[in-house]
Parts: C-alpha cells; structure tokens; sequence
C-alpha cells in the first residue's frame, strides 16, 4: 500500500500553511481598518484584526494550499 505524498494532501499542506494565511489575513485586515480610518470610519484594532483573520484565514489557506500545490504538480511534470 503506497500512501499519497505530503504535497497531495490538502488538509496536511493546510495545517503546514495555516498560520501563515491566517497572520497574512490578519495584517491585511489591519491595514485595511486603517484605510477605513483615513475614509472617516472607526478604526479595527489589532486585536479586532486578529480576532476576524482567525475563522477569514481558512478560506486563505484552502487556496493558498491549492496554489502551492498546483505549483508543486508543475515543478514535478505532473
């Protein structure tokens, strides 16, 4: 019995990828709470930041994960 190599499987490529989409998406989040603030809105606290990249960072490591691993199928002529 072969098993699948690491590159092939998502949720083990996802959970090597999450923290960094998830702190990605937390700074983007931050950045754009201060382009809110230059526009007249409230500002998002880092905190706040933090707190909305954690359940907005799956979605970003589910794609990241697919690029990466589309990425490593052409590196190997797959």
């Amino acid at each position: 019995m072969t098993d699948k190599p690491f590159s092939e499987n998502l949720w083990k490529l996802g959970l090597l990828l999450w923290p960094f989409a998830t702190t990605a998406m937390a700074i983007n989040l931050f950045l754009l709470g201060l382009l809110w603030q230059a526009l007249g809105w409230p500002a998002l606290s880092p905190v706040n930041a933090l707190i909305w990249s954690l359940p907005l960072g799956l979605p970003a490591t589910w794609a990241a994960a697919r690029w990466v691993r589309s990425l490593i199928r052409e590196g190997e002529g797959r």
